[in-house]
């Protein structure tokens, strides 16, 4: 086997970047961007800067997260973000950064701002229209430490609250926003709204995409790398494993083949009904290895969770590769793993 075969979509012409700064809510906006139509990936701060290269979004928007923007080590975001010529929406933590970045200043505060508060609308901006109107108040849901206390040249002070007297920025000329609320969360009741503005009338998102056509285009790219190659999958009846196994199995047909290994840690029964779906339902050639036997043996007498899991870990490896080797030849190795396990690791 010598690729590692990933069935991303590259979301056509329709897509927005997340930068993560290690917010608990990230996956959120993410959320509310697909429900307004717009394909959108997230990437953590560290691998920012080549992601821009590769996958040239329409937009991007800074997440919110932990840190304090004024400390020696704090993440930032690419400083060629901002000379990209591409709209940027900073939440947060994101408003923070993309605001020292640019020129500005933000302080720590002795008193947090956490929970529902009232902002008041002082100006309008792309951002708002629609939406909000100059003299509006509107609930939003802040959580912060520190503050914007100086804004970068070219920006506007368009909404403000008690707590927060930047409480939303905005540079309309190169589409520079920033928002000390979270608007991903429900708690914003607006919130979504302003997101679906950012990306559909701020970057021009097109607005329709949408799981169907995912699955269209991650099946032309599975062809497209495959070509005649065979794939080998690692299935474990789990919904990631089996999802992917289902995608590529559209894709390719017979040239794939998934391989069950059986460790006898499963519920009872579960293999065989794993077998059955797949075998019968779906038509995907499947090895199904009952090794359960060889993992009990080995995991007797260890009662260390850590060491349990590197007995299963390494078993696990040592069967599979057995079975691989059986077949004669493999050029692609497929695995389905959760999306937030991709961006943590």
């Amino acid at each position: 086997m010598n690729n590692t075969f990933e069935a991303v979509s590259t979301g056509l012409k329709n897509r927005i970047l997340i930068i993560d700064f290690g917010s608990q809510v990230t996956q959120l906006i993410a959320r509310r961007l697909r429900e307004a139509g717009v394909y959108c990936e997230i990437i953590p701060f560290s691998s920012a800067e080549s992601k821009l290269d590769t996958f040239s979004p329409q937009g991007v928007i800074l997440s919110g997260g932990p840190s304090s923007v004024l400390g020696t080590e704090a993440p930032k975001a690419p400083d060629k973000l901002f000379t990209m010529g591409i709209p940027v929406l900073g939440i947060c933590y994101g408003q923070q950064t993309m605001c020292a970045q640019l020129g500005g200043h933000a302080e720590t505060t002795d008193e947090r701002e956490f929970g529902r508060a009232q902002i008041d609308v002082i100006r309008g901006c792309s951002l708002f229209t629609g939406i909000w109107d100059p003299g509006d108040q509107a609930s939003v849901w802040m959580s912060h430490g520190d503050r914007v206390m100086e804004m970068p040249p070219g920006f506007n002070v368009v909404a403000k609250s008690e707590g927060a007297p930047f409480a939303a920025i905005a540079d309309d000329e190169r589409r520079f926003f920033g928002l000390q609320f979270h608007p991903e969360v429900i708690h914003t009741p607006d919130g979504a709204n302003l997101l679906r503005a950012f990306a559909l009338k701020v970057a021009n998102c097109s607005g329709d995409w949408s799981m169907n056509t995912f699955r269209a285009e991650a099946i032309e790219n599975i062809r497209t790398q495959v070509g005649n190659g065979r794939v080998i999958c690692g299935l474990s009846g789990g919904v990631d494993s089996s999802v992917a196994a289902v995608l590529i199995h559209q894709a390719i047909g017979d040239q794939l083949t998934c391989v069950l290994v059986d460790h006898g840690l499963m519920r009872t029964g579960e293999a065989n009904d794993v077998v059955e779906l797949f075998r019968e339902r779906f038509n995907i050639p499947l090895i199904h290895r009952d090794a359960s036997q060889l993992f009990l043996s080995e995991l007797n007498g260890v009662s260390d969770p850590e060491e349990k899991r590197k007995v299963i870990g390494n078993t696990f490896i040592n069967v599979f590769e057995e079975e691989a080797n059986k077949l004669g030849g493999t050029d692609f190795l497929a695995q389905g793993t959760l999306y937030p396990d991709v961006i943590e690791s």
